[in-house]
């Protein structure tokens, strides 16, 4: 792997970062002790498939050309043991241990210098669970990307990956010609002019949705910098037993939930829900099954989560309508599609215009609500089960709050990520979130039927 020019989007996130919002998305596993594996050997194993995986050995340079741009190159003194670390847990319950030193580790942003990521073995007790850490910087990956990056850690991904390069052998790559085919240029070219007018539309789109009232609200605060982690796991089960009976996505439901407790957290604040709802963005992929992985392929839809709505059942019907007038507009329209303009800005643009996006954001929404698929066979590292995975996503400026699911293992796993001072009690809304899916598990429960909360 050589030079590669950073996309539009990725260079967007680069330089939308600064010391107080680190721009990198993050993952907190868990996994179960096996008998024999000691921690050194688990940090080793982590060093050992980290290496391999050659885009984490790619780090981010300036180019002459385009102006303003940068380019990933292979970091030529890489040496792995700056990316993957060993830090111990001194609490005595090791989750909420693990969970504190998350966040304080998520607060660092990652070395601009070198490949943009980094690794924690995280563990207790030697002969007890432990959990890994990993940080990815946004530039490097999106939700989808950085799973399948990840995913290489794992025994049953590294194997597989090991067995079809013996396989295969090194790949014959044809030679190409610098030019391009004349088709090829047509094409592209035609594609271009629909890409310019897709965004001018969703350029309008923001214009319109923007909101001029930023007076701060529970899940906006100036940024100081600081990150909490707060958990939460919640049965898939259960879950798929209220979309049978309510229709809709899992999705709809998990985005119901989200504005339940919400509501139950900022009354038990003794805050009134705010007269305009709160307004949660929700990426969505734009990646086309087998197509190229690299780079980010993001675009969003808007969602006002209707947490002035008392009847759970409401709020659910209102999210699923919601969400359904998003997909029939489609991912590409409206003002969530912002990433897309990233894509028709020039590199000079992203450099000098990235403080003032990252200061409209909070014109769009009020927090971030994403969901992260992961592979459904059952994952370990070193035959050491994975039991849970915790995703993480950055905050942008402005904004306290971004709360990610990804189910594994017959669980819903929740990770909620906050500034730390603006929200320094995360972990009641974790609880609020475990609370509302069990009230909305109830309706849905024959023979019992649960109140309102008002």
């Amino acid at each position: 792997m050589g030079t590669e020019l950073l996309a539009p989007l990725d260079l967007a996130f680069w330089h939308l970062e600064s010391d107080a919002h680190p721009m990198h998305l993050g993952a907190l596993a868990v996994f179960a002790p096996a008998p024999g594996v000691t921690p050194p050997h688990v940090l080793e194993l982590l060093r050992t498939r980290a290496a391999a995986i050659p885009r984490l050995r790619m780090c981010v340079r300036d180019v002459l050309l385009p102006v303003g741009g940068a380019a990933w190159n292979v970091d030529e003194d890489f040496d792995v043991h700056r990316h993957v670390r060993r830090v111990a847990v001194e609490d005595g319950d090791f989750m909420a241990g693990a969970t504190r030193l998350a966040g304080e580790l998520m607060e660092q942003p990652l070395g601009r210098g070198l490949p943009p990521w980094q690794m924690y073995l995280i563990g207790g007790a030697d002969d007890g669970p432990f959990a890994v850490l990993v940080k990815l910087h946004h530039a490097l990956a999106d939700g989808m990307r950085a799973v399948a990056i990840g995913a290489g850690i794992f025994d049953e991904i590294a194997a597989a990956t090991t067995a079809r390069s013996a396989a295969r052998g090194r790949p014959v790559v044809p030679p190409r010609s610098w030019l391009p085919d004349p088709r090829e240029v047509a094409g592209m070219a035609l594609g271009r002019i629909g890409e310019v007018g897709r965004a001018l539309g969703v350029g309008a789109s923001v214009v319109r949705a923007g909101r001029l009232d930023l007076r701060p609200t529970a899940f906006t605060a100036p940024s100081s910098g600081t990150r909490r982690l707060a958990t939460a796991d919640l049965d898939a089960t259960a879950l798929q037993r209220i979309r049978r009976m309510e229709g809709g996505t899992a999705n709809d439901i998990l985005l119901a939930v989200v504005a339940g407790a919400l509501r139950r957290w900022m009354a038990e604040r003794g805050e009134a829900p705010a007269a305009t709802d709160p307004r949660a963005l929700v990426p969505v992929s734009r990646r086309r099954p087998g197509g190229a992985v690299s780079g980010n392929r993001l675009s969003a839809y808007l969602l006002d989560l209707p947490v002035g709505t008392a009847d759970p059942r409401e709020r659910l019907r209102s999210v699923r309508a919601a969400m359904d007038r998003n997909k029939a507009a489609g991912p590409l329209k409206g003002a969530g599609a912002v990433a897309v303009l990233a894509d028709q800005l020039h590199p000079l643009a992203h450099r000098f215009g990235a403080p003032l996006a990252a200061n409209a954001a909070r014109m769009l929404f009020d927090l971030l609500v994403t969901s992260v698929p992961l592979p459904r066979s059952a994952l370990s590292l070193g035959g050491c089960p994975l039991s849970a995975l915790y995703p993480m996503a950055p905050l942008a400026r402005g904004q306290s709050l971004a709360v990610a699911l990804s189910t594994y293992g017959g669980r819903v796993h929740v990770g909620l990520v906050a500034d730390g001072k603006a929200l320094p009690d995360l972990d009641r809304l974790a609880g609020a979130v475990q609370e509302e899916f069990d009230e909305i598990g109830a309706l849905f429960t024959v023979g019992r039927v649960a109140a309102p909360v008002s």
